[in-house]
Parts: structure tokens; C-alpha cells; sequence
């Protein structure tokens, strides 16, 4: 079937609008009509190749639509129903059996390599293949034939143009408080960078009863923003010695955890300064590969503290993600503040928006 979609061509190239052909649907997939899908870094670090997938690509992984017809294998979807879209994993390693999909042994096959484990494509234009499937489903375009293990099903009342969102940024970084963290009342938590993934973390330690939450980023009105979704402290990390503000706010105690979105060396080298005794610094930013960090040893000793990394919050998808749409009922993970819509056609101006920090979450509209 003809679709329309946005097309990668090339790295620090704006995406072009294509009609593309999507094949026939497997028996493990969904085809799916995308409502909206929200713009992640991550979509622009891999067209900007930093992270590598074939181009030309259609990228998009925060995807929700409307379920349009199913693969003969396929029990946990039927037509009609409303989905968000996630990562895809196998089901059948050891990490995916222990319900750690995030760490499938085939995680990068499965959702960088623009192919099926086959190495078909869904798409191709003009019979030259563009890769496909890209977190399992490449939801910059109209439609998609999604695999199935990327398929959440979600309420049909509720307005999937506001949860695409939910499949990886806002996943990730309340996962990474709530699942992986697993930030206990009472306690402190500072998250470094304000964008998506931080704001979701924020919000999330709200949610769970942290009672020092310290918000730290470079832009003023994200730090504003901070402070409503439940930030009792924010740090411009420009214009304030972020360590001296830490030990006032703690009464030179440290933090019982810290987050770092941002992947900057010297910001987690911070992150990891700045812990308590017995604290956690956690890592969920995407560097470039190959960058390295360095760390402080001899005092560290006496901190007993740890250091961990952060794929999707350690979430399972069909899991997490209705508990925070659960939580976003009670007013406790109000996404919509981060959230600004843009029709589908802006796709470039929605970057745009987002790499200057306009914009926290843009979404696209179909």
C-alpha cells in the first residue's frame, strides 16, 4: 500500500516528505495508522548518524495510532483497538525472559539495523528498499507494520495524541526513577537536563514521595517548568557552582541518587561527585560510542556508592506504560505540560524546536 512518510536521507539533512510502498503485513506484526509520534534525540543523533542505521531511513519510535489489521500470529491486538508503540525485543533470550526486554541479547538487530531479522524491509520506494522497522516500528509515517512485541494496547477513550510519548522518553526516564532507581519516599534525587527524559524522572520522583528533588539544566524556562512538575529545587548549572548548592540544599549530607540525560562526561563525573554515602548515579543519556568518563576513587571508597546504566527505564512495555497512563489519571505524570503539537508536515520545524529547547516533548500529528 502507497503511505506517506518522513525519510532521512543523510546525515544534518532536514527529513523529506515521500510516498513510500509498505509491504504485506507477517504474521507476527500490526499494521498500524499512526495518530502521532512524538520527536526524540534519539531520532536526530541516528540521522545524524552518531548512533548508525542505514539510510535512507524512516525513523519515529514513540508512535500511537489505531490498530488497521494483524498477522495471522497475533492474539494481544485486534482492529480497532488504540496502541502505543515501543521498542522491539525478541521474547526469547534469557534478558526478555526475565523481563528485562530492554537488555535483549538482540537489541540493536531488532531496532537499528532498518531491516527484519530476515533482512526484508517494509518499505521501499520505487523498488529500492529504505529501512524500515526502526524501533520495531519507524513511526514517521502514516502507517507502519509494526512488530508485535512493540504493540501496547491502551484504553480506546483516551487521546493518543498526547501518549506516543510514553513508548521511549517519558518511559525512560520515569522508569529509570520508579524501576530502576527505585527512588524511595523521603529521599533525594538530582536529574541533570530538563528535557524529556528528565522531566519524566521528575516527575516520576514526585510521584513515588522524594522529598529533595533538584532539578539542573542550563535553560531558565525549563527550570521553571521543573518546579511544576514537582522539582523542590532547581540549579542553573551556567550561572551557580552546582556541588556547593547540592551540599547547602543537603546540608553537606549528598544525594541519595543522581540522573544524568544529558550523556556529557563532565556533567556525570558531577553526577557521581555530588552522591551521598550509599548513593546510586545512574546514566541514561546516549553519548557518542566510544566516549569515556572518569572517576574519583580514593574518597569514593568511603561513599560505598554505584554507578549504573539505563536502557528504557528497565521498563516492560505492555507493563509500565499503563501505570503511567494510571499515574497521568491522578494528575501525577502531567505530560501535557511538556507536550507542543506540530502537523506532520513541520516535521523539520519540530526538531528545530526541539534542539533549541523551545520545545521539551514536540509531537506530530497525522
Amino acid at each position: 500500500m502507497k503511505i506517506t512518510a518522513a525519510v532521512a536521507t543523510a546525515p544534518r539533512v532536514p527529513f523529506e516528505l515521500r510516498e513510500l510502498e509498505l509491504d504485506d503485513l507477517r504474521p507476527d506484526e500490526v499494521r498500524v495508522k499512526l495518530v502521532a509520534t512524538g520527536v526524540c534525540h534519539t531520532d536526530a543523533i541516528v540521522r545524524d548518524q552518531v548512533y548508525p542505521t542505514p539510510l535512507p531511513a524512516v525513523l519515529g519510535h514513540e508512535g500511537s495510532g489505531v490498530v488497521e489489521a494483524v498477522g495471522s500470529m497475533v492474539a494481544s491486538v485486534r482492529p480497532g483497538d488504540s496502541v502505543v508503540l515501543s521498542a522491539n525485543s525478541c521474547g526469547i533470550c534469557e534478558q526478555c525472559l526475565t523481563g528485562r526486554p530492554a537488555y535483549c541479547a538482540d537489541f540493536f538487530g531488532r531496532n537499528f539495523a532498518g531491516t527484519r531479522t530476515d533482512g526484508s524491509t517494509a518499505l521501499s520506494a520505487q523498488g529500492t528498499a529504505v529501512s524500515s522497522h526502526f524501533f520495531g516500528q519507524s513511526s514517521f509515517a502514516t502507517h507502519v507494520n509494526v512488530a508485535a512485541r512493540s504493540v501496547v494496547k491502551v484504553d480506546n477513550d483516551l487521546p493518543l495524541e498526547l501518549l506516543g510519548p510514553l513508548g521511549c522518553g517519558l518511559q525512560t526516564g520515569a522508569g529509570a526513577v520508579i524501576n530502576s532507581l527505585e527512588v524511595r519516599a523521603g529521599s533525594s534525587i538530582a536529574v541533570f537536563g530538563t528535557g524529556a527524559v528528565g522531566s519524566a524522572a521528575l516527575m516520576a520522583a514526585a510521584a513515588v514521595g522524594a522529598t529533595t528533588i533538584i532539578a539542573v539544566d542550563i535553560i531558565d524556562a525549563r527550570l521553571a517548568t521543573a518546579k511544576e512538575l514537582g522539582a523542590t529545587h532547581t540549579i542553573n548549572s551556567r550561572t551557580a557552582d552546582v556541588a556547593a548548592e547540592i551540599a547547602r540544599i543537603t546540608g553537606e549530607r549528598g544525594m541519595d541518587y543522581t540522573l544524568d540525560t544529558t550523556g556529557i562526561p563532565a556533567v556525570l563525573r558531577q553526577a557521581a561527585d555530588i552522591l551521598g554515602i550509599g548513593g546510586t548515579v545512574a546514566l541514561v543519556g546516549a553519548p557518542a560510542p566510544g566516549t569515556e568518563v572518569s572517576f574519583e576513587v580514593g574518597g569514593s571508597l568511603l561513599k560505598g556508592w554505584s554507578f549504573r546504566t539505563i536502557i528504557e527505564g528497565d521498563s516492560v512495555p505492555q507493563v509500565f506504560i499503563p501505570q503511567l497512563i494510571a499515574l497521568w489519571k491522578l494528575g501525577k505524570f502531567p505530560l501535557e505540560k511538556l507536550t507542543k503539537t506540530f502537523p506532520f508536515e513541520q516535521i523539520n520545524d519540530a526538531f528545530d524546536a526541539s534542539a533549541s529547547g523551545d520545545v521539551i516533548k514536540p509531537i506530530l500529528v497525522f
